[in-house]
């Protein structure tokens, strides 16, 4: 089989090393965005008088033809044709004859497959921005349904202080805020023309790289052709916004697997986003969480694969950088996957409303509170700390919690103890009187809530 390069060589490349350079099993997902630039290339090509307007328009709708058939199923891929970019072109060829060829006039699959990467980059920034909104309506939506709840907030995973269930779920919002806004930066670095750099050095015929951008709603195109062809930074931070979000999607999924435990016993998952054993007939286990957790650790890999690809090329394009859609679309796919997963399973899962209540009456979590008492009754704090310390230690020698001691109890760790110690250690009053700015308290979480639906309302319009 004649290469479409293959004027240099005098003999068929070695059926292995054909396979093994062939990058058509991955890079077909991009056949959309390559008939794209294609479209773009021939129309500029005409307008600029390079080839003619005729062949323009056929070579135009002889790629829209090849589209339907890919997207019907019915396309002959070709291994030995390498990759997405010759499969097109050759069957182009075949069905229009030689004016097939006057496409690549002015163009090298260098600047043609980044050129298409920036396309799909564009299209996945926006799907996975769509997930991530619909993931903080989940937990809007939830965080409302459970507002006035209280739940032990953590450090250490040692009971710290009351919050509110619905304050807790917020962090996760503002979490996927952060992302959503680390995508729409990485998306600006992805909306850059590289088509028309050629090779590495640009090209000796008239094109006009502006228009083939805004053909393909590009903001602009870059400056210099070496970097255009060789840049694959607008990958590695796509890619690093997924890590983070992924990361950030692990950790809810660990509270998940947590709460859903009989230790903890805050919530109980749905049957849908839960699993049995093959041998415990009783066990009800918190798998999807598990492998979204799972999963981060794929993600993180995808990045550390694209920094080792790129670190040690010089300019400009080597086929390294071939490796790069692999981990590209395995990022992608994982990352939405696991979005469109978690807000299912939190739009299901049941809280456990009484087992939360009952766990901030039977801890210590509002011994801060019992300290900011005495502090406002006038002793320093570090000493009101001191206080409440033995106070605990001593709860703790007879098995029993703050607000079990009798008046006498609190009189002989300070005579500034009064009958109000009970209200002010009451987990309610904890929550409501954290009224500082992005605390805890009811009236301050409402105002999250507020915001958060006219962030979302603002995004949908």
């Amino acid at each position: 089989m004649t290469k479409l390069w293959g004027g240099r060589f005098t003999k068929p490349a070695d059926k292995t090393a054909e396979g093994f350079t062939s990058s058509l099993a991955f890079d077909r997902r991009l056949y959309k965005q390559d008939i794209r630039g294609s479209i773009a290339h021939a129309r500029m090509l005409g307008k600029q008088g390079i080839i003619s307007a005729e062949d323009a328009a056929l070579i135009e709708q002889g790629l829209r033809e090849i589209e339907a058939e890919i997207d019907a199923g019915q396309f002959p891929f070709r291994q030995e044709y390498e990759d997405i970019h010759l499969n097109i072109e050759k069957r182009l060829i075949e069905k229009i004859g030689p004016v097939g060829g006057r496409l690549h006039t002015a163009r090298s699959r260098n600047d043609q497959v980044v050129t298409d990467v920036h396309l799909w980059v564009k299209e996945e920034i926006a799907a996975v921005q769509r997930l991530v909104s619909d993931l903080q309506g989940t937990l809007l939506d939830r965080a409302r349904e459970q507002l006035g709840v209280i739940m032990p907030g953590y450090t250490h995973l040692q009971r710290a202080q009351p919050v509110l269930l619905s304050h807790h779920l917020m962090a996760y919002f503002w979490m996927l805020e952060r992302d959503y806004g680390r995508f729409a930066d990485a998306l600006r670095r992805a909306d850059i023309s590289p088509l028309g750099a050629g090779a590495m050095a640009g090209t000796t015929f008239p094109i006009d790289r502006e228009f083939t951008a805004a053909e393909l709603g590009f903001a602009g195109v870059y400056p210099n052709s070496m970097d255009a062809v060789s840049d694959r930074d607008f990958i590695v931070e796509f890619v690093a916004a997924a890590a983070i979000c992924q990361m950030h999607l692990s950790r809810l999924a660990e509270e998940l697997v947590n709460w859903s435990s009989t230790e903890f016993g805050f919530v109980e998952m749905d049957d849908a986003y839960a699993t049995g054993s093959s041998i415990m007939p009783q066990k009800k286990n918190p798998d999807v969480a598990e492998i979204v957790r799972g999963k981060t650790g794929r993600i993180y890999g995808d990045l550390m694969a694209l920094l080792t690809v790129l670190k040690g090329l010089p300019l400009t394009y080597h086929s390294d950088l071939q490796e790069d859609k692999e981990r590209l679309f395995d990022a992608v796919d994982t990352l939405k996957a696991c979005l469109t997963v978690m807000t299912g399973m939190l739009a299901t899962v049941k809280f456990n409303r009484e087992r939360m209540a009952q766990a901030v009456r039977q801890d210590f979590s509002n011994a801060t509170d019992m300290a900011d008492y005495l502090a406002k009754k006038g002793m320093p704090f570090r000493e009101a700390h001191e206080v409440v310390g033995r106070a605990v230690l001593y709860c703790i020698e007879r098995g029993k919690y703050l607000a079990d001691c009798t008046l006498e109890e609190f009189k002989g760790f300070s005579e500034l103890f009064e009958a109000d110690i009970y209200e002010a250690i009451a987990p309610e009053t904890c929550v409501n009187l954290r009224t500082s700015q992005g605390g805890t308290a009811p009236a301050e979480v409402e105002k999250q809530l507020a915001l958060a639906a006219e962030i979302l309302s603002r995004r949908v319009g």
